[in-house]
């Protein structure tokens, strides 16, 4: 049985927005039908050097105060400049946290099924106290589907997911342990899959030297550090539409990444044991991280980007 997803949704749920109308608008149809009792709206502000952005970050503000038509406390954490997608997103989710003891996040170009937000509401409440478990994710890249099934992994993927305070509370952006960690061959000991480590030592530097502008990758690194897990669904739950708005060109490859959102099935069958799905995490290397598919997602990220910010 699926619960009701057209009543109220008493956990609160994070928007972030920043430019792209169209994106808004059906990520925010989504949002209105799940009705959600508190809405964070985290918004970044425009960039002085692109023309239109200020217009284009006014239109989507005003979509979201304008489709707010049910019963709904809404927090507005409106920037006034330009912070960037890490700094908007991570500050933006310390405020939230500051107040909230849990919630669920969704970013304006991920559109997802309705049975997303009961998904998330039914693992925050049994994962609460599990310090073992830091995220739940609503996407999924498995080849096979597994309807009222999830499981635990170490990719904590982020198109659409929910967390809790104490989880967040891992969140250091400065990774100030990485260069020590670095040295000791950490990363060498937690995969098995050839040139992972090396793939994921080169993200982490980057990302810690200040080369790429990620709040996902300091999550990640956030959670590894602290053995923290993922829950991810048997089935994807959310559509990246950032991807998917321009894609006729899109590689085999970078299409699986815009894979439309699948219904979880309920009662959802809960893992015996919380441990790590192994071959699921190597398909998941494989696919997304590793070798040849991991220049495909660079460049489908790169297109992503693109749109975004011309």
């Amino acid at each position: 049985m699926t619960p009701a997803v057209d009543s109220a949704l008493a956990t609160p749920v994070v928007f972030v927005v920043f430019n792209r109308p169209d994106c808004t608008a059906r990520s925010l149809a989504a949002i209105r039908a799940a009705r959600p009792a508190r809405l964070y709206v985290v918004a970044d502000g425009p960039r002085p050097d692109r023309a239109g952005e200020a217009e284009r970050c006014a239109e989507v503000r005003a979509l979201v105060e304008q489709g707010v038509d049910w019963p709904c406390e809404v927090i507005r954490d409106y920037a006034a400049a330009n912070l960037g997608c890490a700094r908007r997103v991570s500050s933006g989710l310390d405020a939230v946290f500051a107040r909230e003891t849990e919630a669920i996040i969704l970013e304006d170009d991920c559109v997802p099924d309705p049975t997303f937000f009961p998904f998330c509401a039914e693992l925050l409440e049994r994962y609460r106290q599990e310090d073992r478990v830091s995220h739940i994710g609503g996407a999924n890249f498995q080849a096979k589907a597994q309807p009222g099934r999830y499981y635990f992994s170490r990719y904590n993927h982020v198109w659409g997911w929910a967390a809790w305070r104490r989880s967040w509370r891992l969140f250091d952006w400065e990774m100030k342990d990485w260069p020590a960690t670095r040295e000791t061959g950490w990363l060498r000991e937690q995969f098995s899959e050839p040139g992972a480590a090396q793939y994921w030592g080169d993200v982490f530097d980057r990302v810690h030297a200040g080369e790429v502008d990620s709040w996902a990758y300091r999550w990640t690194y956030a959670m590894w550090r602290h053995g923290g897990l993922a829950a991810l669904p048997g089935l994807n739950l959310v559509s990246n539409i950032g991807f998917g708005l321009d894609a006729t060109h899109m590689q085999p490859a970078e299409r699986r990444l815009c894979r439309p959102a699948g219904q979880v099935g309920f009662p959802l069958r809960h893992p015996d044991q919380i441990e790590r799905d192994r071959p699921a995490d190597s398909c998941t290397e494989r696919t997304l991280y590793s070798r040849g598919y991991a220049g495909l997602l660079r460049r489908a990220v790169r297109r992503m980007l693109r749109r975004v910010t011309t």
